[in-house]
């Protein structure tokens, strides 16, 4: 049995800077993955299957439509898959493709064959969860142009989701504007979580207004998590729900995420560690 840790993905910042003729967007953003996640374990068999266990399960898409099934075909490799899947559904912190990620890599080690280059049929996230599970990275083009950022601190956060799926295809829809600014050139380095959080300021998700109009409760999110004591930062990760709160260390995180799933018990709510390498 092989298990691999598919962990949260987040954006801490999201430019869509273009739109090519086939219609995919171009990005820049500035990756950081969680210490919370998914598990994914596998064995050989003669033929595929997914067994889905964990809190979000029930959730979960089934079948052909769930990531992992996919990413096992892409590999051409048959195993029983088990997902243990704690992360919300369509929650803009890349859970399907981190599983997908997760799996891609469990089935290489398996098999002894290397994961594909091209994962565009896994999603945009795909490449970054395959290439940076740890630690941060710069996500550019598609999502294929990844590249290190390294000497960046830890962090601490809350992510909150209000279980409730929000679609990308309809984020994008809503945007009103598709050729913004990318990210300065150069990114910070080699410096403490104040001066990354004072530059993470004045950077941006340009898909926060479009998701808000797809699902206004973000703008509550938004609204509950900026007057929990300490939050120096709030932002949506990815094309949402969850947004994010960023805190001073991990006692004050932990104590906003006991406040919020008291306030707001539907929500899903995790304190959690960024760039934990």
């Amino acid at each position: 049995m092989i298990e691999v840790f598919a962990p949260a993905k987040v954006n801490l910042t999201l430019h869509v800077t273009g739109q090519r003729a086939d219609g995919y967007h171009t990005l820049d953003s500035l990756v950081m993955f969680a210490d919370i996640g998914d598990r994914i374990s596998a064995r050989r068999a003669d033929s595929t299957s997914l067994t889905l266990t964990g809190p979000m399960a029930e959730r979960t898409p089934r079948g052909d439509d769930n990531s992992v099934i996919r990413a096992a075909r892409l590999m051409g490799a048959t195993a029983a898959i088990t997902l243990d899947k704690r992360l919300p559904v369509a929650a803009g912190i890349g859970g399907g493709s981190s599983d997908a990620a997760a799996t891609l890599r469990a089935l290489s080690k398996m098999t002894g064959h290397d994961i594909p280059e091209d994962l565009q049929d896994l999603g945009a996230d795909a490449y970054i969860c395959c290439a940076a599970p740890s630690g941060a990275a710069r996500m550019g083009g598609i999502g294929e142009k990844i590249s290190p950022a390294p000497g960046l601190p830890e962090l601490h956060a809350v992510l909150v989701n209000p279980n409730v799926p929000v679609m990308t295809a309809e984020v994008f829809r809503n945007l009103a504007k598709r050729d913004n600014a990318p990210m300065p050139d150069m990114l910070p380095s080699d410096c403490d979580a104040g001066a990354l959080i004072s530059w993470l300021n004045g950077q941006r998700n340009d898909l926060q207004e479009a998701a808000i109009a797809a699902e206004p409760v973000i703008e509550q999110i938004f609204g509950a998590l900026s007057v929990t004591p300490g939050c120096l930062l709030t932002r949506m990760s990815g094309s949402g729900a969850t947004c994010f709160g960023i805190y001073g260390d991990a006692e004050t995180a932990a104590s906003a995420a006991g406040r919020l799933q008291e306030s707001h018990s539907g929500w899903w709510v995790a304190a959690t560690r960024l760039n934990a390498v």
